[in-house]
């Protein structure tokens, strides 16, 4: 059986390409995890890890997901709490790594830290100033050329004005730097402001650290090669990050397509928000879990599609447990479940991880067959 995503760039639904499968999923931002919008994002792709090894179990799957260890948003926070960067990091990337096992999500192959590939960024960023798609200004910092990528805005289908109203709410909005040929050109090396709790590494253009996008070119290229099958985050990631991604890892290794497929996850909602860090809304996965099981926590989130927008809900987690005590129970009775059921539970999870209907199957399931079906996405029945 082939599996059908949805792709971003082309939006239209696209079987996964035949071979090895890479995935490269973008992780989080360690200074203030887990809320409900990050469960969200990687519980549906565990989800569809899960159904990968299940329908292709010939296939060979390399899952890298990165930790962004560096980003201005982490030093904000380490400085107004009067801490080191490293140590917020470190304690907030343990508590993401301990709030997913509790919630049943299986490890990525590897778990990478932007950090990690500070060589391959900076020779990525060579490679783009060679080509004259970046250039250095005063400073030490480095700048991608977004006009020397006619592409750009391919993947948001934004228009530049859209592009510069989301640019300019960034956690790191530059858009009024004078030394920029383009506001919307964006940095891949930041020059070192000197400030003493401010990290740097030394560079062919100085003292400095690394821009949020070129990050996650750098570990695709290091873990996973000049291309990847399907790269994959949550849907506000689309633009600048992704849109950037494209940008400089086909300036920079003349490949294209960077990703075979990009899959993107939908925005959990809170009070008509979005559930973010930045807002402050948000629930803690920490929390629910206090209250509710995994499996219940896990199927209240595979009740939605992974593309649609949806609502916090005390009340609907409440019945998400309920389903799963019916479930449950019905596991330990006899298997009399339908001939077609697993035919089906496949057919919905191979049509764009369609997980609402591959639970409106379980539903209908008993025994064994739900016990092994439930697995696949993470339940334990």
């Amino acid at each position: 059986m082939r599996l059908f995503l949805n792709d971003t760039l082309s939006a239209a639904t696209k079987a996964l390409p035949e071979g090895p499968i890479t995935l490269y999923v973008c992780g989080v931002t360690p200074y203030d995890t887990t809320h409900l919008g990050h469960a969200f994002t990687f519980v549906q792709f565990d989800a569809l890890v899960r159904a990968l090894r299940w329908l292709l179990p010939e296939r060979q799957i390399r899952y890298v997901q990165n930790v962004t260890d560096i980003d201005d948003s982490i030093l904000a926070r380490a400085r107004k709490l009067h801490t080191d960067w490293r140590a917020l990091g470190d304690a907030q990337t343990s508590q993401y790594v301990q709030d997913m096992r509790d919630l049943g999500v299986a490890p990525p192959s590897q778990l990478v830290r932007a950090t990690s590939a500070i060589a391959t960024m900076q020779d990525l960023i060579v490679s783009l100033v060679e080509r004259s798609a970046a250039y250095r200004v005063e400073g030490g910092s480095v700048f991608f050329r977004v006009r020397s990528f006619d592409r750009y805005g391919e993947l948001s289908r934004l228009t530049r004005e859209q592009m510069l109203d989301i640019a300019a709410k960034q956690d790191d909005a530059d858009l009024d730097d004078p030394r920029k040929e383009d506001p919307l050109d964006f940095a891949l090396w930041k020059g070192w402001s000197g400030q003493s709790d401010e990290p740097c590494w030394d560079s062919p253009w100085g003292r400095g650290r690394p821009g949020w996008h070129i990050e996650c070119s750098a570990l695709c290229r290091q873990y996973l090669g000049q291309q990847v099958t399907l790269h994959g985050g949550g849907a506000d990631l689309v633009f600048p990050h992704h849109e950037s991604e494209i940008a400089q890892s086909e300036s920079a290794l003349s490949v294209r397509p960077f990703a075979h497929i990009w899959a993107h996850v939908a925005m959990v909602r809170m009070d008509g928000e979005k559930m973010s860090k930045s807002l402050g809304n948000m629930v803690f996965v920490r929390d629910l879990l206090g209250s509710h099981s995994a499996s219940a926590l896990r199927l209240y989130l595979l009740k939605h599609h992974y593309r649609g927008v949806w609502e916090w809900s005390s009340r609907e987690l409440d019945d998400a447990a309920a389903v799963t005590s019916r479930l449950e129970a019905a596991a330990r009775a006899p298997d009399t479940s339908a001939a077609d059921t697993r035919e089906a539970f496949a057919s919905a999870l191979a049509d764009d991880l369609n997980t609402p209907a591959a639970i409106d199957v379980l539903t209908r399931a008993t025994g064994q067959t739900l016990r092994d079906l439930g697995g696949v996405l993470g339940l334990s029945l």
